[in-house]
C-alpha cells in the first residue's frame, strides 16, 4: 500500500506540468486513479526491487523491535562455488511479506550475491538487485504463510563467508528489519564474526503506555483545551474527543484523545479548509499505537514525516477509545513540514478506520476550532463544530421551507378553498393569498439556501451522494410552479385543467422530493445530525403530515361530520350555516394542531443544526 505515497509525491513534482494541461479537478481525479492502480500492482505483489539495497519497506513505519517469531535456516554450513543450499524461512506466526537476500557475512550493508531458484512460484518470485537476476527474493501476495523454501546457488566469486538475511513483514506495519541467518563458509575457512547490519535511525521516540487517561482538569488554566462534545471528560466519557495542548520552555506537550477503530488526528491549519496542515496521526494497529507527524496537500493521504521530531511519545487503547500524547519543539528547522507553534492556527480533529497501519479517509467532518489562536498563547478552553456556518444555514433555511412554509401553503390550497367566501385580503381571496405567500416564502428561502453549498464548496461536491441530485431536481420544480402560476389560464378556461393537473403533480413531486433529500441531508458530513434520533423525527414528522391530511381529506369527502347519535335529534330544518360554520372551524383547528405539530418538529431538529 505505501507505493501509493510514492506514485503520490512522484506525481505532485510533476504536478505544476500536470496543471498547465488540465484543470486542478482532472489532475487530481488522476493523480487519484493512479494512486489506486498503484494500491492493486504494488508492494502487495512484492516488486520491492528499490528496497534492494536497505532491505526496508518503505511504509511510512519503523521496525519492530521485539523479539523475532520468524528464523531462517540452511542446510549446510560450508559450501564450493556452484553449490545449491536449501534456505527456509520459517515462523510461530502467520507472515505477509518478506524480502530474502544473501551477502558477504563480513559486509552485510554491501550488495547481494549469488543467485536464488524457487521451490514455489505461487508464493515467491525472484527479484533482480545488484544487476543479477534472482539475487533476491520476495512475496508475491500478501497471503498469509508460515514458511518459504528457497534454493541459493554460491556464485564463482563468492566470499570466504556468507550470511542471509531476511526482511519480514507480519503485516503492512509491523515487520522485522534484516533477521540474521546463518553463517556459512568455503571449505575449511573459519567463519569472522558477522558485523551487525546498520542500525536504523527511528522516526519517533521511545513510546510508552499511558497508565491512566487523560482529563479535562486544568483546561483553560495550565492547557489549552479543544472539547466535543463541551464540558466533557475523557477520563469518563467514551464518546469525547479531546485536544489539549501546553507550552513549556522551548516545547510544547499534547494530548490527543477520541473514541475510533482507527486512528484519531488533529492538525494545525492557516485556514478553515483541509490541505498543506501540520498533522498528527495515533494509529491503532492492533492494539498496538504508532503516533506519527505528518503533511497534507488537500484530498491526498498525509505525507508521513522522514524526521524525528517526536518526543516523550506515549499512547493508550482502552474502551474503544485511542489515547495518545507526545512533545515537539516549538521551532522544528530539521523539518520544514512542521509549523512554528509561535504562529496561530485553526485546529482540527478527526477521526476514521484504518487497515494494516494505513488509514482511510474519515466518514465524518473534523471538529473544527471556531477561531484561531497561539498554539504557545494562554490557556484557554476552545469551542469548535464539525459543521461550516454556511452549511448549518442551508439545512435551516430548507426544514424550514419544506416542514412548515411549503407543506402549510400546499393544505391552504388543497382544503380551505370554500372557507370565508365573503371575504377577502388584499383584493383576493383569504386561502389564495394565504397560498400565495407562503408558496412564495418557500421558494425564496429555498433558493437562499441552495446557494450556501455552492459557495461554500466552490464546485459540485462528488461525495454527498444523491443528496444534490435531488436537490436541483427540487429548485427546478419549485422553480416551474410561479411560472407556470404566471401563465395560468382563466378559471372558464378550456385549458385550465391541463394547469390544474400540472400544478399539482409539480407542486406533490417537487414536496416529496424535497423530504426524501432531507433524509439524505441530515446524514451529509458537512451537516452531519444525531443518528438515529433526528432520523425519527424527520419519519415522525412524514408520519404527522400524512395522518393530518388523511384527517382533512376524510372531512372533506363527508366521512367526517358534525351530527348526532340519534336520528331523532336531528332538526327538521338543516341549518346550513351552522354546517358551514363547523366545517371552517373543524378545518381551522387541524390547521392550528398542523402547524404547532411541524413547527415542533422543525425546532427540535434546528436545535440539533445548532449543536453540530
Amino acid at each position: 500500500m505505501s507505493i501509493i505515497l510514492h506514485m503520490l509525491f512522484f506525481y505532485q513534482d510533476r504536478g505544476s506540468h500536470c496543471l498547465e494541461m488540465w484543470n486542478l479537478q482532472t489532475a487530481l481525479a488522476i493523480l487519484w486513479t493512479l494512486c489506486f492502480l498503484s494500491s492493486i500492482s504494488g508492494y502487495k505483489n512484492g516488486k520491492v526491487e528499490k528496497s534492494c539495497a536497505s532491505m526496508m519497506p518503505e511504509h511510512h513505519s519503523q521496525p519492530n523491535t521485539t523479539a523475532s517469531p520468524y528464523t531462517l535456516t540452511v542446510n549446510t554450513s560450508q559450501f564450493s562455488p556452484g553449490d545449491n543450499i536449501r534456505v527456509v524461512l520459517s515462523g510461530s506466526e502467520h507472515f505477509e511479506g518478506f524480502l530474502i537476500q544473501a551477502r558477504d557475512a563480513t559486509n552485510p550493508d554491501g550488495q547481494a550475491i549469488g543467485s536464488f531458484t524457487l521451490v514455489d512460484p505461487d508464493i515467491s518470485q525472484g527479484l533482480t538487485c545488484n544487476s543479477i537476476e534472482g539475487s533476491a527474493v520476495s512475496h508475491t501476495s500478501n497471503a498469509k504463510k508460515t514458511e518459504i523454501q528457497l534454493i541459493w546457488k554460491a556464485p564463482s566469486n563468492a566470499p570466504p563467508t556468507v550470511q542471509f538475511l531476511a526482511t519480514v513483514l507480519a503485516h503492512y506495519k509491523i515487520f522485522w528489519l534484516k533477521l540474521t541467518g546463518p553463517v556459512i563458509s568455503q571449505g575449511d575457512v573459519t567463519p569472522a564474526p558477522p558485523r551487525s547490519t546498520t542500525d536504523m535511525s527511528t522516526n519517533s521516540a521511545n513510546t510508552a503506555i499511558l497508565p491512566q487517561p487523560f482529563t479535562s482538569v486544568g483546561c483553560g488554566k495550565s492547557k489549552s483545551c479543544l472539547i466535543d462534545p463541551v464540558s466533557c471528560n475523557p477520563s469518563v466519557d467514551t464518546n469525547c474527543f479531546f485536544l489539549s495542548y501546553s507550552a513549556l520552555g522551548q516545547t510544547v506537550s499534547f494530548e490527543l484523545s477520541g473514541p475510533a477503530q482507527g486512528y484519531v488526528s488533529f492538525a494545525l491549519s492557516k485556514d478553515e479548509w483541509m490541505g498543506d496542515d501540520d498533522a498528527y496521526l495515533c494509529i491503532n494497529d492492533k492494539g498496538r499505537v504508532t503516533v506519527e507527524a505528518a503533511h497534507t496537500t488537500g484530498w491526498t493521504y498525509p505525507e508521513i514525516s522522514s524526521e524525528s521530531v517526536l518526543t516523550d511519545v506515549g499512547w493508550r487503547v482502552s474502551d474503544g477509545v485511542i489515547q495518545c500524547k507526545f512533545s515537539r519543539s516549538i521551532y522544528t528547522p530539521q523539518d520544514p513540514f512542521r509549523f512554528s507553534l509561535n504562529n496561530s492556527y485553526y485546529l482540527f480533529v478527526a477521526h476514521g478506520s484504518a487497515e494494516y497501519g494505513m488509514i482511510h479517509r474519515h466518514t465524518r467532518q473534523p471538529l473544527i476550532s471556531s477561531h484561531h489562536q497561539i498554539i504557545t498563547g494562554p490557556p484557554e478552553i476552545l469551542t469548535g463544530s464539525r459543521s461550516p456556518l454556511l452549511m448549518k444555514c442551508h439545512g435551516a433555511l430548507m426544514l424550514i421551507a419544506w416542514m412548515l412554509a411549503g407543506s402549510t401553503g400546499k393544505l391552504m390550497a388543497a382544503y380551505f378553498k370554500p372557507d370565508w367566501p365573503e371575504q377577502t385580503l388584499f383584493g383576493q381571496k383569504i386561502w389564495f393569498q394565504v397560498h400565495s405567500m407562503l408558496m412564495s416564502l418557500t421558494v425564496l428561502l429555498a433558493a437562499v439556501g441552495f446557494v450556501f453549498p455552492f459557495v461554500y464548496r466552490g464546485k459540485w461536491s462528488t461525495r454527498a451522494g444523491a443528496h444534490p441530485y435531488l436537490g436541483c431536481t427540487v429548485m427546478i420544480l419549485t422553480f416551474c410552479q410561479p411560472i407556470m402560476a404566471a401563465f395560468r389560464p382563466a378559471p372558464d378556461s378550456s385549458r385550465r385543467w391541463i394547469f390544474n393537473w400540472l400544478h399539482w403533480g409539480v407542486g406533490n413531486a417537487a414536496e416529496i422530493i424535497a423530504v426524501v433529500s432531507m433524509f439524505f441531508g441530515i446524514k451529509q458530513q458537512s451537516l452531519l445530525l444525531p443518528y438515529p434520533w433526528t432520523t425519527g423525527v424527520l419519519s415522525a414528522f412524514v408520519v404527522w403530515t400524512i395522518v393530518l391530511k388523511l384527517v382533512l381529506k376524510l372531512h372533506k369527502n363527508g366521512v367526517i361530520i358534525k351530527g348526532s347519535a340519534h336520528e331523532d335529534e336531528l332538526p327538521v330544518l338543516s341549518d346550513n350555516l351552522g354546517d358551514v360554520n363547523w366545517d371552517t372551524k373543524f378545518r381551522v383547528a387541524i390547521l392550528a394542531v398542523f402547524v404547532l405539530g411541524n413547527s415542533a418538529f422543525c425546532i427540535s431538529l434546528l436545535a440539533s443544526i445548532g449543536d453540530v
